[in-house]
This record gives C-alpha cells, sequence and structure tokens, in this order.
C-alpha cells in the first residue's frame, strides 16, 4: 500500500505557527494549546495533557494491543531572570544547552507573573566598540557578561521591579522565521519541526481515513531540553518508542538538510539495534531516502525514555537541521520525508 501524501502547505502553516509561539522549557502552556487546537476536531483522536504539562495524543488502531509511542519534544532553548542587576538589566540562566554567543543581540520576551510580555535584548556588557574598544572582542561571552536591555526606561533594579519583573521570570529569544527556496529558517527547529511531521503525519492519515496498525500514542514532551521524559506518561505500557527529533548537520556527520536520518548512536550509547533495523526496512520498502548517523554530543527524549526506566526497543529519526541550537535550517524535502517516514512505521506491522 502507497503512503498518503503529506499536505505541504499546511505542515509549513502549523511549523510557522508553532515556531511563533514561545516555548522554552517550562513555559510551554501556550505551545501546548495551540498544538491541541490544531488536532482536537480530528475524529477517532484524543488529546490531553499531562500532570507535567506534556501533551499526548491517541489515535487509536486497528490493534489495540501492544500500543506504539512516539514522541517529540516542545520545548526549545531559553532563559529565566537570574539576577537583576544595579543597572536595571537582566542577568540569564539558560535552559538547555545554549551558547551565549549564538543569542548575542537577539532580541527577546520577558514574561511576567502579571502576565505582561516586555521586549528587549541581549547584548554583552560591554557592547559599544566606540566606548571599549578591544574589550568587545575581548568580553568572554557567558551567563555573567551577557544581560538582557529592556525596551522600558529603567536604569535601577527597583525601577525594572516596578514593571513587574522578577527573578524566576522565564525569557524567550525571537524564532526569526522566514521561508525560503524551500528553506526554513528559524530559532526552535529543535525540535518544533519534528513536532510538525508528526501533527502533519496524524493529519494525512485521518483526512484519508486510515488508521494506524496498532493504536499510537503520541507524546509531545515539555522539559526534552533539561532531560525529562517519564515511561509512566503513557496511558499503558508502549511496546517501542519512536522518538523524532532533529538530525544534527556538520562536519563529520551524514545528515543534511534535505534528508531524514536514522540516529543509530549518540551520547547516552546506541539505539536498539533491532528497531533501528526495521526502520531502514520500512524506508527502503517506501522509498524513503535517508541517512544514517551519529551524534557524540547529543541526547534525546528516546534516551531519556530508558533512563526512566522504559524497557523496550528505541530509535530515532528526524529531519536535518544545520546549525543546532544557533540560528538553524531545515529543508521542506526534509520535513516531508520524515512526515513519510512516520506514516511507514503508524501503518507498518
Amino acid at each position: 500500500m502507497g503512503l498518503p501524501q503529506a499536505n505541504e502547505q499546511r505542515l509549513l502553516d502549523f511549523l510557522v505557527g508553532l515556531l511563533k509561539v514561545p516555548s522554552p522549557t517550562g513555559y510551554t502552556q501556550n505551545a501546548a494549546n495551540y498544538v491541541m487546537q490544531n488536532l482536537t476536531h480530528l475524529p477517532g483522536l484524543d488529546c490531553a495533557q499531562v500532570p507535567k504539562g506534556g501533551v499526548m495524543i491517541t489515535f487509536r488502531g486497528e490493534i489495540e494491543e501492544a500500543p506504539r509511542g512516539l514522541t517529540a519534544h516542545l520545548d526549545t532553548l531559553g532563559a529565566m531572570v537570574k539576577v537583576i542587576k544595579p543597572n536595571g538589566r537582566l542577568q540569564l540562566s539558560g535552559l538547555g544547552g545554549y551558547c551565549w554567543n549564538s543569542v548575542e543581540g537577539e532580541s527577546c520576551s520577558v514574561f511576567t507573573r502579571q502576565h505582561k510580555t516586555l521586549r528587549g535584548s541581549l547584548m554583552i556588557t560591554t557592547p559599544s566598540v566606540h566606548v571599549y574598544g578591544k574589550k568587545v572582542e575581548e568580553c568572554k561571552r557567558d551567563a555573567e557578561n551577557m544581560e538582557v536591555r529592556l525596551d522600558e526606561r529603567t536604569s535601577s533594579a527597583a525601577e525594572t521591579r516596578e514593571l513587574g519583573v522578577e527573578v524566576g521570570d522565564f525569557v524567550s529569544f525571537d524564532p526569526r522565521v522566514e521561508m525560503v527556496n524551500g528553506f526554513i529558517r528559524s530559532r526552535h527547529l529543535d525540535d518544533k519541526a519534528g513536532v510538525a511531521c508528526l501533527v502533519e503525519a496524524i493529519h494525512s492519515l485521518s483526512e484519508t481515513s486510515l488508521k494506524p496498525r496498532h493504536t499510537a500514542y503520541f507524546y509531545l514532551n515539555n522539559f526534552e531540553e533539561e532531560g525529562h521524559f517519564a515511561a509512566a506518561d503513557f496511558p499503558s505500557p508502549v511496546s517501542e518508542l519512536l522518538a523524532v527529533d532533529m538530525a544534527a548537520v556538520g562536519e563529520g556527520q551524514t545528515s543534511d538538510e534535505f534528508h531524514t536520518t536514522l540516529c543509530v548512536k549518540d551520547s547516552s550509547g546506541p539505539y536498539h539495534q533491532g528497531m533501528c533495523e526495521k526502520m531502514r526496512r520500512l524506508a527502503e520498502q517506501k522509498q524513503i531516502d535517508y541517512r544514517v548517523d551519529i551524534y557524540p554530543h547529543y541526547g534525546s527524549d528516546a534516551s531519556a525514555f530508558w533512563n526512566s526506566g522504559g524497557n523496550v526497543p528505541t530509535a530515532l529519526i528526524g529531519p536535518g537541521v544545520e546549525a543546532s541550537h544557533h540560528y538553524e535550517r531545515t529543508h521542506l524535502e526534509a520535513l516531508l520525508s520524515t512526515t513519510q517516514w512516520i506514516m511507514a512505521y503508524l501503518l507498518g506491522e
């Protein structure tokens, strides 16, 4: 049986919309709402939030026994306010694996407890070459030397607190989404690209009245960037788990921006050999052009699932993303191939 055709425009529209919803780890409710609003109208689908805030989607299959788990993550890199400095600016504590130089000069939003959104930008403490000379280059890009310059009239800690800012407020960096010649360039493609592929696979199967072979639980995690995943979050034990996350593109890697990739090993060790072979066979049967790669500085929800007590086979696939944890880029071809691979998995034995 052939696979349904994914709807390119729907996939891109969903992805761009999700990219524009701030969701640093720990501040993901709006992103969860966005996903559920896009899926709740589909027949045979149940969407709910687990107590920790992630989204659980149940897609009933032809067979109830041995349900399958699929996962991607809604949360992104971001920060929290660590110190309100005497000059009224903000020192941050990072969420996830940010290199501070990757967001230097980026616009950002600060979310206060009073539900106010304040705008600003992340700067080094010595930003002007006309004032600081060589110190601009010499300044180490770390948490102590970076600060948020709020777009508010404040020059003291007291004035900043009067705006409603407090330690612990979440900070999100602007995605700056742009689509050019099939490329999607944005922050936070890790892993909103993976979420978009899962959601489009669900849409494509649903509109063609196709069911998964086995009932499938889709868990959209909201703490992946900090390594959280609970096997107990699934409504019932799953027989295997497929994680969908970005494939890292760069020197020494086989991944590229135009293909989907199977990760066979990351910093946690190898994934399940039998399930990896299963994913290869499915791709080859459906003529999906894929890559195989190893990521030495990478971890995923699949490895976190094992660390949380999960004891079933896992595998990891995803679209190639260049400049991961920086200003990222992928291509529509990689998104479509990943979506096709997900559908092949759902429909397969």
